[in-house]
């Protein structure tokens, strides 16, 4: 809201404008959480919102210097719309299944940027932003990376103080328009807050607007059973709607797992070798590669993994009820009706078609 403060007084400055930002009406969909990670010190706002979003596609935000600007990047580099919010199996930047910033390969696939307002357990593959830290952390850990954006806080406040719109927006947002890299931390994730994906073929099917096929229900039942495929323990079944429990797991994939980056690195549990988060399933079919470290390029690599390639070892989660079998060893007509349920995990409101 626009409020115009007028000095009567004589001899006083010149009428002077300021700024009430408008608070932020964020929808909670029908059958989510209402526990929310939002920070008291940093309240949703409209013009937040839209400031966040436009520094979120702006490459002044990375580390380059002179030639460099021919291959600047920006968050949205790595978290493409059209693929949730995700790398994207044909991104210029996968290399090895993962993300390559600006001086480097990240040490982990990238994750889609979905519903994360709704997570209170610690971000990253293996949680290691967590407990008092949030998204603003996210954010500012993505900017000074080497592997990421490989920026300095100075470098990128001087480049969007010098933009006059800028120095508007966060006027607008925050009352002033100092731009300091704690008020782009607020802004993003403000934007990142509103990464809301809820409006899928299934989620339509529980609303009641829309019926699935009797492929697709088949799929959903194979997904929910554990005599079938045995995916809702980590991923959640009809009363997890953001198709992930956002805990950690070790899924069989190596019969030594070995990665310096698990979360066994976080918390020194033994139990945590070779765990990592279960990313949510939502638009998974566009948001290829999968897994923390990319080794699967297609949902079908991903199916035959967890129906005959699952790996033994010690670290495995007792949740793999399937490690002994080796896997899920569903039919081909089942693997077929599981990947058509996956499908209809899909938002194109979300994804931007």
């Amino acid at each position: 809201m626009l409020a115009f403060n007028i000095c009567l007084l004589a001899g006083c400055k010149p009428d002077v404008i300021t700024y009430e930002p408008t608070p932020y009406n964020l929808k909670i969909p029908r059958y989510f959480p209402t526990r929310l990670n939002i920070p008291d010190d940093n309240p949703m706002t409209e013009e937040g919102v839209a400031l966040g979003r436009k520094l979120f596609y702006d490459t002044r935000l990375c580390g380059y210097t002179g030639d460099d600007n021919a291959n600047a990047i920006s968050c949205s580099s790595c978290h493409v719309r059209e693929h949730g919010y995700d790398l994207g199996a044909d991104n210029p930047l996968l290399q090895g299944g993962k993300p390559h910033g600006m001086h480097g390969t990240t040490a982990h696939n990238a994750l889609p940027l979905c519903n994360l307002v709704f997570n209170n357990e610690g971000y990253l593959w293996n949680g290691g932003v967590c407990g008092t830290k949030n998204l603003e952390d996210i954010v500012l850990a993505a900017i000074t990376a080497d592997d990421e954006l490989a920026a300095t806080p100075y470098q990128v406040v001087a480049r969007i103080s010098a933009d006059a719109e800028y120095r508007t927006m966060f006027k607008k947002a925050f009352g002033s328009e100092e731009v300091t890299i704690e008020k782009i931390q607020k802004a993003i994730a403000q934007f990142l807050r509103t990464l809301i994906s809820a409006n899928s073929k299934f989620d339509r099917y529980l609303r009641g607007e829309e019926q699935l096929t009797t492929q697709e229900l088949h799929g959903y039942v194979l997904f929910t059973t554990e005599e079938g495929a045995d995916c809702f323990h980590c991923h959640g079944g009809a009363g997890t709607p953001l198709f992930t429990t956002n805990s950690f797991y070790n899924n069989a994939l190596d019969t030594n797992p070995t990665d310096p980056s698990d979360r066994f690195s976080i918390t020194g549990n033994p139990w945590d070798v070779g765990a990592f988060r279960a990313p949510t399933l939502r638009n998974i079919a566009v948001s290829a590669p999968y897994m923390h470290d990319g080794r699967f390029r297609t949902i079908d690599e991903v199916l035959d993994f967890y129906n005959m390639g699952l790996q033994a070892s010690p670290y495995v989660s007792p949740l793999m009820h399937k490690i002994n079998d080796g896997g899920a060893m569903l039919t081909p007509s089942e693997i077929a009706d599981l990947k058509a349920f996956l499908n209809t995990l899909t938002d194109d409101e979300f994804i931007g078609e």
